[in-house]
């Protein structure tokens, strides 16, 4: 359990509350798709961002890997603001963006960690339970990050769901803008895994990707994720 004790190190750890972790170490969240679950988190994000206390970090460990795909790809939310021009900039330092969790682990689609078997009262009522605990949640769209003081972009496509006090058409417009732009492979490394890998990340000022290219073959990851702190902005 050395990835538990070295996540410790930098702080809570947390437990996820949708997702499953091991028996006897629920903070310790299992990753694993196959035939029988395909893999669908194929988007860019950065780990339970609706959250008020995102994460800080998350580090994951390879417990078994395909032949081949499987990579994992993380983008630098520095690199993406500092890429913006000054007036884009400006702009975006003044939004306040929406987090959101519904539709990612309760949406129609019944996405990685939903319950085939519930039927749809069980299912709303789960909903609303999840609601009272984790109602939407406003955060900068610049974060200042605490430690370094520099400025990176805060919103991903898995879980901002709209920009406040913008209409439906101006928030999807800008948020679409800033999902291209981050998405360029200038700000990206790649990494491919290889069985007892591990990386560690900043949840802060990165977005991670997981290739979802191997299916039927099987990827089995264990993850553990640091607490954090509110995101703020600091001009």
């Amino acid at each position: 359990m050395y990835r538990r004790s070295f996540g410790a190190i930098r702080g809570q750890l947390h437990i996820h509350p949708f997702a499953p972790g091991l028996k006897d170490h629920a903070e310790i969240l299992v990753l694993e798709n196959n035939r029988e679950r395909p893999p669908s988190i194929n988007n860019w994000h950065s780990d339970v961002s609706f959250f008020e206390r995102p994460a800080l970090g998350s580090i994951l460990r390879a417990i078994k890997v395909p032949e081949f795909g499987g990579d994992t790809l993380w983008a630098s939310m520095y690199a993406a603001y500092d890429a913006l021009s000054d007036t884009m900039q400006r702009f975006l330092s003044g939004l306040v963006a929406v987090h959101d969790f519904e539709h990612v682990f309760f949406g129609q689609s019944k996405l990685m960690f939903s319950d085939k078997t519930e039927d749809a009262h069980a299912r709303v009522d789960k909903v609303a339970a999840a609601r009272k605990r984790f109602p939407e949640m406003e955060h900068p769209v610049v974060r200042t990050h605490l430690e370094t003081g520099k400025q990176a972009l805060f919103v991903n496509s898995g879980f901002t769901t709209r920009i406040k006090d913008m209409s439906e058409k101006e928030s999807r417009t800008l948020l679409n803008f800033l999902y291209e732009h981050l998405d360029s492979p200038d700000f990206q490394v790649r990494f491919r895994w290889q069985k007892n890998s591990v990386a560690f990340w900043d949840n802060r000022c990165t977005q991670h990707f997981a290739a979802a290219d191997y299916w039927p073959h099987e990827r089995h990851m264990q993850r553990v994720t640091i607490e954090g702190e509110r995101p703020f902005y600091k001009a």
